[in-house]
Parts: C-alpha cells; structure tokens; sequence
C-alpha cells in the first residue's frame, strides 16, 4: 500500500459531482484516510490510477464511457493490491456477482451512514472483505429463493469449512490461528487452499460461494 503513516490514499469515481463532493467531506473528515483523486468515469478513473498512488477506491456500477464492472477488472490486473468498495443503489443486485467476480472487496449503499463507511473503509485495508448489512440480507434472499441445482460441487475437509466459517465472520488470520490453536501460516495455507478450491478470487467471493452453497447462515 501506498500508505504513509497509516494514512490510506482514497479515490472517489462516480458520475456525479455533488456526491462526490459530499463523500469526499465526509471521507476526508477520518484521520487516517486522504482522498486524493477523483473521476468522473471508468476510463478516467483508470487514467488517474496510473498517474496517482491509491489505495483504496470508492466506485458507482453504473457510468458513462467504462463502466464500474469492466473497471475493475482492468484496474484489478494493473494493481493487484487495490482495494475497490463499490458504491451501490437499491436495485443493483443484478450487478453483484460480477463486481465480485471483477475484484471488488466491498458493497456500501450510497446513503450509507458515517460510521458504516468508516468500517467499510477499516475492513478492507486489513484484508477483510465489507457488506452493507442490508445489501447482504438482500443477497440471501436472492440466493435462498435461487433453484437447489445451482449449487456448485467442492471438495472442502472439516477444518476448511470452519476455517470458512471464521472468515465469514470477519475474523483475520491471526486471530483465526488463535482461535483454532494454528500457527498463521497454516491459517494463510488453508485460506490459499480454499480460494482455490471453490475459484474464489478473494474473501468477498469466497463469502458469497458460502452463503450460496449454504455451508454458513448469516
């Protein structure tokens, strides 16, 4: 990361210029987060990034020219360590799955209130991956009401399962090792294996094959 003196760089990218202006007060009012750039669109965005040191972007799905989706990806495959929170409305569920699948760390609803955005923004630099509660909720009820035939086949042994479990529940690695009397590099190992056997690109991904193929509740 980019950071100096855990303080985090942030970039807002979303077509509006009055939310981003609020956001940006609003982001720039937590001591360890700077907001240092902003776009207006995906292809913007993706120019600033090249030109900007970030390590942490706010994005909207839906712009003009590039949208959030085909953004990701690409900033993804240039920045590995990027961490993107997508911005989201009511209604763009649709769009999830993909935003996971492009390499997204994070929802939050775009009238999210102050505190949410503060451990949105905590989560992901610390590796974890950040649901909206409500957006959450709204993707289980998608997933629950989704054909029995969709779920995917794994190979997962007792240890992973709870491993994922952990996960699931915001806990890192070290305080997974602890629990589980593991050293944190056999935490890391289990958590390799688990991303590669259920094609999870990261904790967010992961999350939602586990909500998906039912092996937690939340």
């Amino acid at each position: 990361m980019t950071s100096n003196k855990n303080i985090y760089n942030v970039m807002i990218v979303d077509d509006h210029a009055l939310f981003r202006d609020g956001l940006k007060l609003l982001l720039n009012s937590f001591p360890n987060f700077k907001v240092v750039a902003e776009a207006s669109n995906g292809e913007e965005f993706l120019q600033t990034l090249e030109l900007i040191p970030v390590d942490i972007v706010l994005l909207d799905i839906e712009m003009p020219i590039l949208n959030g989706i085909e953004a990701t990806k690409i900033a993804i495959k240039k920045q590995a360590n990027l961490k993107i929170i997508t911005l989201s409305m009511y209604g763009d569920e649709e769009y999830y799955y993909k935003m996971i699948e492009a390499g997204a760390s994070g929802f939050l609803l775009k009238d999210s209130d102050i505190d949410e955005v503060h451990s949105a923004l905590n989560a992901v630099v610390e590796g974890k991956s950040y649901f909206s509660q409500e957006l959450l909720q709204n993707l289980i009820n998608n997933l629950k009401n989704q054909d029995e035939n969709t779920k995917e086949t794994f190979d997962l042994s007792a240890r992973e399962i709870e491993i994922i479990d952990l996960i699931c529940q915001g806990l890192s690695n070290i305080e997974i090792g602890e629990k589980l009397f593991l050293s944190k590099r056999t935490v890391e190992k289990h958590r390799a294996n688990i991303l590669e056997k259920t094609n999870s690109k990261n904790t967010a991904s992961l999350v939602m094959f586990a909500i998906k193929n039912k092996i937690v509740s939340i």
